[in-house]
């Protein structure tokens, strides 16, 4: 259901309560008299593209990422077993 539109003045004093109300999904709408000149919703920020490749050149494996870790470490991650 359509509410009827918000006057300028009113939304000034509101404006606080308006964003909470677009941002839960209600549709509102901003006139000037009575005509309808604006209509406040939320943006929505598209999720960032991953980009293959992007780290290219700035991690290296080395030789050493392949050794089993110290006993102590291996303990440390056994933990409760």
């Amino acid at each position: 259901m359509r509410e009827k539109p918000i006057s300028v003045h009113a939304a000034k004093t509101h404006l606080s309560r308006l964003i909470q109300r677009a941002l839960d999904g209600e549709e509102i709408v901003i006139a000037r008299g009575k005509q309808p000149v604006v209509r406040l919703v939320p943006v929505t920020t598209p999720a960032p593209q991953r980009k293959f490749g992007a780290m290219k050149g700035r991690a290296r494996v080395t030789e050493s990422f392949f050794e089993s870790l110290p006993r102590e470490e291996l303990d440390a991650w056994d933990g409760d077993r």
